[in-house]
Formats: C-alpha cells, structure tokens, sequence
C-alpha cells in the first residue's frame, strides 16, 4: 500500500510541477507506467525526460535570467523523474516480491499451472484481417497492416447517423471505424470515446458479463489500457439506448462486442486535442483558478497542421471553406459562366510590381502567376460569355501579419460588360450574397462547433450592394479626425474604421470602395474618363477588410501600352496578352478574390492562418 501511495504521490507532484504552469510550455506529460524491469524502467524514464523537455518553452526573460539551458532542464527533469519513480518501483517490486508474485516468463509459468488459477489468453499481436469472420477469431488485438489484400463483408456505420432514423435501430449490431478520443478504465468496465471525421462522437462501453465471468471484459480492459489516445480502431459494438451528455451522439451507446486497432498513433502527441480546443475564454478564466489551462501555442499547431486539423472548430473551418467555393461556383453557372484553369507558370507579371515568385523555365525567366488575370481577361477575347476560376495565387509579400499570405486561393471571375463596370460589381455581390445565405442555411451544425471556439456573429449582407465612393469615403474618415493624403491607399487601420463607419451608417459589413486612385492600381485598370487620377476600379471590404479588388480592364491596346509605360511594366513579355486586344475584344471587367479572407472575415477569426489548409508565409514552406 505504501508503494502504491509512493508512485500517486511521484506522479501528481510531478504533474502538479509542470501543468500549474500554462504560459511555458504548450504540453505536458506524466511519468511512463512501470516496467518490468530496471533497465526498461531507466529507458522509459529518460525517453520521457527527453519527451517532456521537448515540450517545455522557455520565456526570453526567464531563460536569461536565470541561466538554466534547454539541456541542464533536460538532465533535471530526467533524474527527478528517475529518482521519484524507481523508488515506488522498488517498494512496489519488494512488496510483490514478499507475495511470491514476480516477473519472466518463467514465473509467470508457475503462477499459471498453479492450482486454481485461471488462464487468460492475452489479445493476439495481430489479427488477420481474413479471420475475422471465423468463431476463434480473438475478441480484441491489433490488424495486420491493410494492404487490400482482403476485403471482410462488414458493412460499416457513421457515428453521425447513430441514435437517428438513418442510424442503426436500438439492439442492432454495428461496425464503427473511429479514433480514440478518450479512455476510462475502472476495474473491469471501460468507457471509450470515439470521434470520427473530427465532429462526432459516441461512447463505447464494455461492463463485466456473468456469462465469461468477466473474460472478455478483462482483454477489453487490457487491450484499450495498452493502446494509445488518437489510435484507430474498429468497434463491433451493439446499439442501446443511453443518456451520454459529453457525446454528440447523446442518446444511444455502443455496448462493444470486439475491438480491433486499425493505426495505433504514437504515445508522445505534440500537444493534447484537449488542451488544443479550449477557447480562449475558457483559457483566460481558469488563470484565475488553481488549475489553469494549458495554452498552445499557434507555431506549435502549425508544425503538427494535421493534428491541429482534428480540433472539430479547425475541421469545421475547412468544412465552410469548401462551402464557400461551392455556393461560388454554383452562383457563377447559373449565370451561364464557364470555369476555366489557367496556367501558374508565366513569362510576364500578372499584376505588375516586384512582389513575383521567379524561376528558370529551361534557361528563360518565369514567374509565379500572382493571379489569373490576363488569362481571365483573354478569354473574354476568345468569346466565352463569362468565366471564373478557383485556383493558386502567389505573392511573394515578405509580411509578417495576421492577413497575409505568399500563396493563397483565389475566386476569381471576368465577364463582358454593357455600359458600366457596376455591372461586374452586382455579379460580385450576388455571388458573395449566395456564399453568406448558403453558409447560414446548411451549414449551421457546422458553424456552431466553429462559433463554440471562436465565437462570431452573422454578418449583415443586404439584398443590393452598398457603394461608397472614394470621395465620400475621405470625408467619412476626415469626420473622425483622421487626416490623410486624399490619393493616398488606405491602411490596415483606416480600412478597419471604415468598415464600423459603413457599418453604423448603412447597417452592412459587406460594401464596395469605388473609382480607386490610378496610381495605386495594376497596369490593367481602366482610368476614369472623368478624372484620370482615379480609375474604374473598387475594393471589396468585408468586417473592415479587404477580401478582394476589381475594376473594368483596359480592353483597348493603346490604353494598355500607355498604362505600362507609366508604371514602368515591360510589355514584351505581355505581347501576347496585348495582340489579344488588337484583335477585337468586349468591354469588360472583373475581380478578384481571396477565399481564406472571405473564410477569416465570416468567422471572425484573429489569424487568416487559422482559415487556410497548410500555411505559406515567408517563415512557413513546410508542412
């Protein structure tokens, strides 16, 4: 009893030691269970030392001020460790010792052929898929390796259909492939949570039975004991009735038949999903309790992107970006547009500028396509009735921020136009429109896990777009105290105050900024006819920031050639794009936008890193 008592104690204080202490590190660990042998204990010990320092962040200041290196923290917290757990190990080994209980197989071959003694066969190593189906197959163990040799008749269920009409009837038998989101063992009952594609959850349960005399659920207790959180396992469970609340399947269980492990994840994560989906409210509320949270910390979740990934609030964010690409496209044909895919690898400079990608394209100089745009443009020349494209952007933009990135997707679209470049500005408002009521109308389970993590109101869309002129767009500014260059571009902060101002005064977070100053727009907007210092162009400003810029081109050869000459862009390698002109093309226009800031803005997220797959910045080129 006391050596049971020694290693509670070892464990909890060191525990206690790391996790009262959220702002350095982003993880923590418990001392490894005990092993069979000394050496094994010493190997376990130091793995989990070297784990453990790994984990641990040091603060700049408190690094330089106290001395202590990453490597010194290392053999410290390697010998506390190896101190505290081996003595309860040696009062735990003496004490069963003096019960005649020891390790080896040969000990252990006594203790079976003892008389009484019950045998247990331990879960087999691995478990062929082919024998699934046969009555010796082992209740519990791990698969071979799947290599699609075999192909079992088991027809398996969603966890989301679970406890609904489309879902497995109370009493009926289920196959379920999910991850281990959470195990409780207690004697010889065991509770697992299982999570699948990051959103849905239900509970499995094993309780002793009198029929085995408790067999099977002793290997169910053994084999979930030995595995891993994050592992992936196949249940074969029957379905009743429950009352579960920390499920979202909260109305049924699965009382588990077998239990097999698929992909067993590796027992050191970089951090626990746990710990990684607390909202930051939930965070800075329990600094004030004796327990606080664990925060961690974003370049740590983008280094591990797959596991961040599986947070449900991140999943779901992926979820919503893909719908806004699809209520795009559909917006977009049905309106008769054509998608198109342009090529990435240019001569020229789609936008201008020195904010390009180069390459060498077998001893000529190639960029980066910074977007679609004289491709877009050259496809109004070829006759197609309107086109849009969802693809690769690049920027080589050495910021640091919130709201960039050097590769982005973007949703872009070019149509011929009557009269007027407004006309492209209702298109745009239609699409976006289309995105913002698609997203509210089937998506809402969705944006609840977002919201639970990042809470965010619905943004206010109007039925007709909301233009604001550049003119009135100073004196707006100017009514606030801000005083500025009349022709100067608008910063990040000036952008963000707009955007309350329209707010308050047109009751939209969505809004257009026309007739943009010439000087601060690619070489292929249209000047104004009016005042050649401003242009047919407009910003899309969405929660006070821009999502995307648009304008009516310069279809006109002689337009073109001047437009370059003054911003100094070469036209040779545009020669193509040019000639497309000089033989004949519509009016039009078009605009491009960024899908992660639509994602950003509509869920009012701190960090457009947080709305993008795999990030690209100018610190960040893997994973």
């Amino acid at each position: 009893v006391n050596s049971r008592r020694a290693l509670f104690l070892a464990s909890m204080l060191l525990q206690w030691q790391w996790r009262s202490r959220p702002c350095q590190f982003e993880s923590c660990c418990t001392i490894p269970f005990l092993s069979p042998t000394f050496s094994a204990r010493r190997a376990d010990v130091i793995n989990s030392g070297a784990a453990l320092e790994g984990k641990f962040m040091f603060p700049s200041r408190q690094a330089s001020s106290t001395g202590c290196s990453r490597d010194s923290f290392q053999r410290r917290a390697t010998s506390i460790t190896f101190a505290l757990s081996s003595a309860a190990w040696c009062g735990l080994h003496r004490r069963r010792s003096r019960h005649g209980i020891r390790y080896g197989t040969a000990n252990a071959a006594r203790a079976a052929n003892a008389p009484g003694a019950t045998t247990i066969q331990p879960p087999a190593e691995k478990v062929s898929i082919a024998h699934l189906s046969e009555p010796d197959c082992p209740l519990v163990g791990n698969y071979e390796v799947i290599c699609s040799d075999e192909a079992p008749a088991h027809v398996f269920q969603s966890i989301s259909t679970l406890g609904t009409e489309k879902g497995a009837a109370a009493g009926e038998s289920v196959w379920i492939r999910a991850r281990v989101a959470a195990i409780r063992i207690k004697g010889k009952t065991t509770f697992v949570v299982l999570r699948q594609h990051s959103l849905h959850t239900v509970q499995a349960v094993k309780f002793k039975s009198k029929e085995d005399k408790g067999e099977s659920a002793k290997q169910f207790a053994q084999f979930f004991k030995a595995l891993t959180l994050e592992s992936v396992v196949d249940i074969n469970g029957t379905v009743v009735e429950a009352n579960v609340s920390g499920c979202t399947q909260s109305n049924v269980e699965l009382q588990m038949n077998r239990a097999y492990c698929v992909s067993k994840a590796s027992s050191t994560l970089p951090f626990l999903l746990a710990d990684a989906q607390r909202s930051d409210a939930q965070i800075k509320a329990s600094l004030q309790t004796d327990r606080p949270y664990v925060r961690v910390l974003p370049d740590l979740r983008l280094e591990h992107r797959w596991l961040d990934l599986r947070i449900p609030a991140h999943n779901a964010i992926m979820r919503i970006q893909g719908g806004v690409c699809r209520f795009f496209r559909e917006a977009l044909m049905e309106q008769g547009f054509i998608e198109i895919h342009s090529p990435k690898l240019i001569a020229g400079e789609s936008e201008g500028g020195a904010e390009v990608f180069r390459t060498d394209y077998f001893g000529k100089q190639a960029s980066l396509a910074q977007s679609p745009q004289i491709y877009k443009q050259m496809a109004i020349s070829a006759d197609l009735p309107g086109v849009f494209e969802i693809g690769p952007v690049f920027r080589a933009e050495n910021s640091n921020t919130s709201r960039h990135l050097c590769e982005f997707t973007g949703l872009d679209l070019e149509m011929p136009i009557i009269w007027h470049y407004g006309e492209v500005i209702e298109f745009v408002h239609m699409s976006l429109f289309r995105i913002c009521k698609g997203i509210e109308a089937e998506y809402k389970d969705v944006l609840e896990v977002v919201r639970s993590m990042y809470p965010s109101e619905v943004p206010l869309v109007p039925d007709e777009p909301c233009v604001v002129h550049w003119k009135d767009m100073n004196e707006m500014l100017e009514g606030e105290g801000i005083k500025r260059e009349p022709l100067a571009d608008l910063s990040t902060e000036e952008e963000r105050i707009l955007g309350k101002l329209v707010r308050e005064k047109y009751e939209t977070d969505l809004f257009f900024l026309d007739r943009y100053p010439s000087a601060v727009r690619p070489f292929y907007t249209m000047p104004c006819k009016d005042d050649v210092q401003l242009s047919n162009s407009f910003d899309v400003i969405f929660r006070g920031q821009e999502i995307g810029s648009g304008a009516q081109r310069c279809h006109d050869p002689e337009i073109l050639r001047d437009r370059c000459a003054a911003l100094g862009v070469p036209t040779g390698p545009l020669q193509a794009y040019i000639d497309s002109f000089s033989h004949g093309v519509s009016p039009h226009g078009g605009v491009g936008l960024g899908l992660e800031r639509i994602v950003q803005m509509y869920l009012d997220l701190d960090n457009i890193r947080k709305a993008v797959f795999f990030a690209r910045d100018p610190e960040r080129l893997s994973p």
